[in-house]
């Protein structure tokens, strides 16, 4: 049974702050979340995590293998070196969703986004990493070069990208509680609960339907995100190369 750790990343009365004492420039509040999101992912990645920018001032990352001290010394390492502090809400379940359902609890009941009063907020259960607590899902689009790149204008790709994680997104967290994030390119990467082939199948048959866009998916498994997320690109590989549309990860 997978078990994902999850932890809501919120950034402190961000709002109020983009606008006080006075609106800021758009490309340097643009530049401070991209810079913010490189160095969580950066610190989580380091620890065998994965982070996902999502709105950028809210965050999800994947965290199994990281502690309550890590956590706390993310939280430092922001405070001492950007302008706004983050607040961190944890927590472990068998379905994705249900995991960041309870680690945006966490955050939540400590007060609002917008609350002057509410800073660095650090809640939550942490799990030792255990074989088998990650499950990982990468989707990638069959010949988006071919198809969208080197056909259509830069936009119109990527609303042929767009429509396709859109449908997915939704698919894969109504269905199956998993959560799916778009991570450039043509990849979307899903945190995912124990799934069968053929439902894998019926959420590529899905996008096919709904947003004209084939897919194919290799997937993998393991104690951390990272080994789970390598092993599902290996798995990928298997599908380019055999032609197939789900592959799992071959047991060394």
């Amino acid at each position: 049974m997978t078990r994902p750790q999850l932890t809501h990343i919120q950034i402190d009365n961000y709002g109020p702050w983009t606008v006080e004492p006075e609106p800021r420039r758009e490309m340097d509040l643009q530049t401070l979340q991209s810079r913010l999101f490189a160095d969580i992912a950066q610190f989580v990645g380091s620890r065998d995590g994965y982070a996902f920018f999502t709105r950028f001032d809210n965050m999800v990352a994947v965290t199994n293998g990281l502690d309550q001290a890590d956590h706390e010394l993310m939280q430092e390492s922001i405070g001492n070196r950007y302008p706004i502090s983050i607040s961190l809400g944890t927590a472990v379940d068998p379905v994705p969703i249900e995991a960041l359902e309870g680690a945006t609890e966490r955050v939540q009941q400590a007060g609002s986004a917008q609350d002057r009063g509410r800073r660095e907020v650090l809640g939550g259960e942490y799990r030792p990493p255990e074989e088998g607590d990650v499950s990982i899902a990468h989707f990638d689009v069959n010949d988006a070069t071919g198809k969208y790149t080197d056909r259509l204008n830069e936009f119109d790709s990527f609303i042929r990208i767009e429509q396709a994680y859109a449908s997915l997104m939704r698919h894969m967290r109504e269905a199956h509680g998993a959560l799916s994030f778009f991570v450039g390119g043509d990849n979307v990467i899903s945190v995912v609960p124990d799934m069968a082939e053929q439902e894998y199948l019926d959420a590529i048959d899905h996008v096919s339907d709904d947003a004209d866009v084939e897919l194919k998916v290799g997937v993998g498994h393991g104690p951390t995100p990272h080994d789970a997320g390598i092993d599902a690109k290996h798995a990928l590989e298997d599908c380019r190369y055999d032609g197939t549309r789900v592959e799992f990860a071959r047991e060394d």
